[in-house]
């Protein structure tokens, strides 16, 4: 196995960290100490409060437009699409009753989805004929 996914942290690491040092000697450090070092041109300080501001409110859009493109793409409660998928196996509406057709002894039913319309009704029906 190669160890380059290793490396490849250890530098992530590394270089993190480094940057992170930078970035708050930079946004604590006067501006003399800096120019003594012969950095004549820096961002402006205001960039400090500002990148980690940015970086928050982007993340949590992030998160805000992938919720409100789930919620917008989920199909209602009463469309068919909430419960089946494109590999649903239903019967064309037109024709009789499927699922009566068994009543034949010599008939072999296809084999279909069961509508959750059927299963609510022999499910949860308040007739007398359930058992």
């Amino acid at each position: 196995r190669s160890r380059a996914p290793e490396f490849y942290g250890f530098v992530a690491w590394t270089s993190t960290s480094l940057l992170f040092i930078v970035y708050v000697l930079w946004a604590v450090t006067p501006d003399e100490y800096i120019r003594r070092l012969g950095i004549i041109w820096y961002p402006n300080r205001e960039w400090a409060i500002l990148l980690p501001a940015y970086s928050i409110m982007i993340v949590l859009l992030t998160y805000f437009t992938y919720f409100s493109l789930a919620l917008a793409n989920t199909p209602a409660f009463s469309n068919s699409a909430a419960f089946t998928d494109a590999k649903g196996h239903f019967p064309a509406p037109d024709a009789r009753n499927p699922y009566l057709r068994d009543k034949d002894p010599n008939a072999v039913p296809e084999p279909y989805d069961i509508p959750i319309g059927v299963v609510n009704r022999v499910l949860y029906s308040q007739g007398t004929d359930r058992r």
